[in-house]
């Protein structure tokens, strides 16, 4: 009974820790698109800051995955960087993508209707 609950502890733990890693990852990501003017126009800290703080939070959420974390070290730290992470994707992340979203295919413009422009 005890090695079921123990593998169940496990198995939560590790699609925690790998949530919180994806958060830092997919915030990175989505820091390193966004054009360097708009985050100035928003009003927000550089592109430059930001990237740093989110790489340090995806370095940090990567080392607190269950195997590599087995000495337990990260713990507070993890849930400094899941915290970075989620300040970038609701305050900034907003902010700045009114300022100028990503380039090329797949940008995020709504009023886009049709393959070549509005309809």
């Amino acid at each position: 009974m005890t090695s079921l609950v123990g593998t169940v502890q496990f198995g939560v733990l590790l699609a925690i820790a790998f949530a919180a890693f994806a958060l830092a990852a997919w915030a990175l990501v989505d820091a390193l698109r966004r054009p360097a003017g708009s985050f100035v126009a928003a009003g927000k800290r550089t592109k430059t800051f930001w990237v740093a703080v989110l790489a340090v939070a995806a370095a940090i959420g990567f080392v607190s995955l269950p195997p590599i974390s087995a000495a337990g070290l990260p713990g507070l730290l993890s849930i400094v960087s899941v915290v970075a992470a989620a300040v970038y994707m609701a305050d900034v992340r907003p902010a700045v993508r009114q300022f100028g979203g990503r380039r090329g295919p797949g940008r995020d413009d709504r009023r886009q209707g049709g393959p070549y422009g509005p309809w």
